[in-house]
Order: C-alpha cells, then sequence, then structure tokens
C-alpha cells in the first residue's frame, strides 16, 4: 500500500463533507489526512483527502467518488507534479537554559514562536510533511507537550487549475 493524494472538488453544500468520509470508511480505509475548504469560488469547496491504500483499490475510490452527484471532479496529485504543505503548532517544555537551543532550531526550520511562557513555547511550522516530521525529529528530545497538525493541503504544479476545468463541466 502506498499514500495517495486526491484533490476533490465539491458543491459546497451542507453534507458533503460527511458523505465523503462515510464512502471512504465504509469501504474499510482509513483517511490519513483530509482538509477542506472554499476555493476562489464561493459555490465550490476543495477537499485534500489522504489515503494509504494500493492501486486498485484507489482506482475503485476514485469511481465511487465520482458517482456522487456533489462531486465535480477528482485528480491524484503526483508527489512531484504538486505543491503540498501542511501547518502544525508544537508546544514544546522551554525552560531557562534550552529556550535558546529550541529558538535556533526554529529559525533553522524558518518556524515562528507564537508563545512564550516561562516553561514552555509554542511553535508555528509550516511546510512540506517532510520538513515537518524533521522538526519533530530535532524538537522531541526538549519535550513536546502538545501537538496539533492540520490536514495536507496541495495544488498541481503549472498553470494548469482543475477548479476552471470543473467549473466548464458544471
Amino acid at each position: 500500500m502506498a499514500k495517495h493524494t486526491l484533490s476533490v472538488l465539491v458543491e459546497n453544500k451542507p453534507g458533503v463533507l460527511a458523505r465523503i468520509a462515510g464512502l471512504i470508511s465504509r469501504r474499510g480505509f482509513n483517511i490519513d489526512s483530509l482538509a477542506v475548504g472554499e476555493t476562489e469560488h464561493t459555490e465550490i469547496s476543495r477537499m485534500t483527502i489522504v489515503v494509504d491504500v494500493d492501486e486498485l483499490v484507489l482506482e475503485q475510490v476514485i469511481k465511487q467518488l465520482n458517482k456522487l452527484v456533489e462531486v465535480l471532479k477528482v485528480v491524484e496529485l503526483e508527489p512531484d507534479a504538486a505543491v503540498q504543505r501542511q501547518i502544525v503548532l508544537i508546544k514544546v517544555r522551554a525552560d531557562g537554559t534550552t529556550r535558546g537551543q529550541i529558538l535556533e532550531l526554529t529559525q533553522m526550520f524558518r518556524c515562528n514562536v507564537v508563545d512564550v511562557t516561562a516553561d514552555s513555547v509554542v511553535i508555528e511550522a509550516t511546510g512540506a510533511p517532510n520538513k515537518l516530521i524533521a522538526l519533530l525529529e530535532v524538537l522531541e528530545p526538549y519535550g513536546v507537550k502538545e501537538l496539533v497538525q492540520s490536514g495536507l493541503v496541495a495544488v498541481g504544479r503549472g498553470t494548469r487549475s482543475i477548479t476552471d476545468r470543473a467549473r466548464k463541466s458544471a
């Protein structure tokens, strides 16, 4: 099995997210990541879904998604042909002796410190998933107290837009 990133354009209506998540879960597959938001067209939302399935199952999932009335377009985004980003907030233990080292690491990874207390620092990091994994690995020895992350968002590279193509066919 391998991770696949799907960009799904849907009508921006109540219940669409539940129908799509239900379709995937009913087939016994886990959604590794899910991000949803309005596109540049308020009547269309884009769902970025990451699933860990083999190629045959992926094909079935895409076919089932395309059968839903509210789904306008489904595209698999290959990692080398897409820009992929996540955001993560990490609360790390930081006292007077370790705070300087942690702040130095945040600069190396181009992160933002968004909150500082006497015994912790909250770091905001945005980037490709592998960058965020590397950041977590270097912060782990300091003590990660809390972690929250967004779902992956992705868009294809180049001038083509699936939103424009979906609106023309709708």
